[in-house]
């Protein structure tokens, strides 16, 4: 997994366009697991540093990747139904895109909860956001809606990151000084998140 990512990474900063924003974008909305974190700030340092991408226009190509994405899981809940996309799921497929049917159920619950308005609020919140098209879909949510709710949610989301992004940019001071123990920090991280999906998954085979 960790190949894929930065295959991709590398992939992405050779080819770093409004194309391919759209297209990360829209991987990121559907069930592949791709994090908007890494699409969206190197394209707003890019914009920045060099002026060949407009920062507005990042976030209008981001938001619309977005909604594509988004579409896809609507589109395909809508029209398999419940007890194929629960099978996708729990499938060796679906596993390996790091999904399963307690995160499907999960996302279901809090569409129930919430409402339509859980596809507007669902993209502002991690672990939510890519999946929470999926029961829009099963409940055949109205279209134009769906659209207009999950463009609303992502641009905003997409903005926050953007002007984090242009932030921190004009801190690069501050990243460079303290570089070494910010990679310790996110290396640190990084181990305690594997360490915690391992002890997830023994647990889950005992």
């Amino acid at each position: 997994m960790l190949e894929y990512f930065q295959s991709l990474a590398d992939w992405y900063m050779q080819h770093m366009n409004y194309f391919t924003i759209t297209l990360l974008m829209a991987i990121e909305s559907s069930f592949v697991p791709l994090p908007s974190e890494v699409v969206i700030p190197p394209a707003i340092w890019q914009a920045l540093k060099t002026g060949e991408l407009n920062v507005y226009l990042v976030v209008v190509f981001a938001t619309l990747g977005a909604v594509i994405g988004a579409m896809f899981n609507y589109v395909m809940a809508r029209w398999l139904g419940r007890v194929i996309v629960y099978g996708f799921a729990e499938s060796k497929v679906g596993r390996l895109f790091l999904l399963n049917q307690a995160k499907v159920e999960h996302a279901e619950s809090y569409f129930n909860r919430h409402g339509r308005s859980s596809t507007f609020i669902g993209r502002l919140i991690p672990g939510i956001r890519h999946l929470i098209s999926i029961p829009a879909g099963l409940a055949k949510m109205n279209i134009k809606q769906f659209i207009l709710y999950t463009a609303l949610g992502s641009a905003i989301w997409h903005i926050i990151l953007a002007s984090l992004s242009y932030y921190l940019y004009t801190k690069q001071d501050l990243l460079y000084k303290y570089m070494h123990e910010l990679s310790y920090a996110l290396l640190a991280l990084g181990a305690l998140f594997v360490a915690y999906l391992i002890w997830k998954y023994k647990k889950k085979k005992e």
